[in-house]
């Protein structure tokens, strides 16, 4: 981003002098490309028209779809305004992660890379633009940001820091250009695997800088009570007692370092409190984290309820988007798949056996929402353990031919909407419980495979990682696996989805480890 964003205080379009200034608390993300100058230098219209590209089909659509609005754009750079902290980082982690994926087929020295700053402040809202050192501070966030990285302000950090599977590396109190206090900065590690990894490495150090100060501390005593330091002393004590008493000091102090290394976070905290490169899972408002222990079978679970779908061929995809092309045929080998998405009920007794990360809100017969696809992981594996089955994700093959339910039609019931046919937000006639969360399962009509909510409810998890279309996709019906996978597929579409999405034949994706409140899945069993 070029330039400093100007601050004005009279009203634009003539407002009288006393007038109020129209402010309001909001999230301000900027962005712009690293190396532009150099970028355009060797390759000017390229570089321009990939630029162009990015922000129509990842930047702009990614920015509406976490409820923001892009403000203007400058250059090479973008001005973006968010309500919510969590939706605002979680738009700054799929930019850059969808970037990854479009700077694969470029060589390393054309790749394109956003530097992202976000920030919370009070500004100056006034017609199409935005103002105030709110927004100056983003600015200077993403001027300082690694290529690839998003950095956020302490006041975002304290907002989100329970509320999305990340990792965030404290930079310390840094003194930005043209603001008078120092800005707190947090760098955002997406990856939960390699924030661990580094805390692990973090840990490593800690443990070998007490391990140095308690041998330190052990040659001290050594040097202070060892025979013959002080003849006299010796000579009018008792004989024996010296050695034992060095013994019982020594074992004293080996006994504080395991219960004290532990004790030190990377940023010299109690590991209780969440400061600064702690790691923190999303955990819905209300609800206590669980903690990590083994889980325990209980006779009580409830298996899903499953429906056996009979193996076939199917026309998979269609022309209404390019990443549905091109239609290809499939075989599909006969499988299980349950009739209803997980529920609240069942997410939550994978929480009670401490094998699920947090406890999930809402009616206990609507689908469990607000998931990951790395939390899908962690349920399926708690079923399998207490079942002895192994349950899995369907393949997205899967899904689109159980969604299909033996149609080729654009929806499994015709080609025209039907009231009152899925859960979504111009599908009425049955209304959610509430805004916030899905119909009860089972509330809608099943397709002729006797599933419900094959379209519409939640977004559906699978198994495979993110394509842009089907060139070279899998005709076996197995999960399409190679790649990065940092994004994975979703199927459905959700209630708060328009009827384009329930479609079959519909696909999107989202960051395989980051949560979002529309997100749910549904289990498969292989013969």
């Amino acid at each position: 981003m070029r330039g400093e964003i100007r601050q004005i205080h009279p009203r634009k379009g003539g407002g009288s002098p006393g007038e109020p200034i129209p402010r309001r608390l909001a999230v301000i993300m900027a962005g712009d490309i690293a190396g532009y100058s150099r970028l355009m230098n060797i390759d000017e219209e390229g570089t321009h028209a990939r630029l162009k590209r990015i922000l129509r089909e990842v930047v702009e659509p990614t920015i509406a779809e976490h409820h923001g609005r892009l403000v203007k754009t400058t250059g090479d750079g973008f001005i973006a305004i968010f309500d919510s902290p969590v939706e605002a980082v979680r738009c700054g982690i799929v930019i850059q992660q969808s970037m990854v994926g479009r700077n694969a087929s470029v060589p390393a020295q054309q790749a394109l890379l956003y530097r992202i700053g976000v920030n919370l402040g009070d500004v100056i809202v006034d017609s199409n633009e935005v103002f105030g050192d709110g927004v100056n501070i983003a600015v200077r966030l993403e001027g300082i940001a690694t290529p690839g990285q998003v950095y956020i302000s302490g006041g975002v950090y304290e907002q989100i820091k329970h509320k999305l599977v990340c990792g965030y590396q404290s930079l310390g109190d840094r003194q930005v250009k043209n603001i008078t206090d120092p800005v707190r900065v947090y760098r955002v590690l997406p990856d939960p695997a390699a924030f661990m990894e580094t805390q692990k490495r973090r840990e490593i150090g800690f443990v070998v800088l007490a391990s140095i100060v308690l041998l330190a501390i052990a040659g001290s005593l050594w040097y202070t009570m060892r025979p013959g330091r002080d003849l006299n002393v010796a000579r009018s004590s008792a004989p024996a007692a010296s050695a034992p008493e060095t013994s019982r000091t020594t074992e004293s102090a080996a006994a504080i370092a395991p219960s004290a290394a532990p004790a030190i976070s990377p940023q010299g905290t109690s590991p209780a409190s969440p400061q600064a490169g702690s790691f923190s899972p999303a955990t819905p408002q209300g609800a206590s984290p669980q903690p990590a222990s083994p889980p325990s079978a209980s006779p009580s679970v409830k298996e899903p309820e499953m429906a056996q779908l009979p193996g076939g061929s199917f026309s998979m995809g269609s022309n209404e988007d390019p990443s549905e092309k091109p239609v290809h045929q499939v075989a599909i080998k006969p499988f299980a798949l349950s009739k209803f998405p997980v529920t609240v009920r069942q997410w939550n007794e994978c929480a009670a056996a401490n094998a699920c990360e947090f406890t999930a809100l809402g009616d206990e017969n609507a689908p469990v929402t607000n998931v990951s696809w790395t939390d899908t992981k962690q349920y399926l594996g708690w079923l399998e353990q207490v079942t002895h089955k192994p349950y899995r994700l369907p393949s997205e093959a899967e899904w689109e031919y159980a969604a299909r339910g033996g149609t080729q039609t654009k929806y499994w019931w015709g080609d025209q909407l039907q009231a009152g046919m899925a859960n979504c937000k111009n599908c009425v006639a049955i209304a959610s419980a509430s805004a916030d969360f899905p119909a009860k399962v089972g509330s809608f009509r099943p397709n002729p495979f006797g599933l419900y909510d094959m379209g519409g409810g939640v977004d559906q998890w699978v198994e495979d990682c993110w394509h842009r279309n089907y060139q070279g996709a899998p005709n076996d019906g197995s999960p399409w696996m190679d790649g990065d996978c940092v994004s994975h597929v979703i199927r459905s579409g959700s209630w708060k989805n328009d009827a384009s999405y329930v479609r079959p034949a519909n696909r999107d994706h989202y960051d395989t480890g980051v949560r979002y409140p529309t997100h749910g899945f549904r289990v498969a069993l292989s013969p």
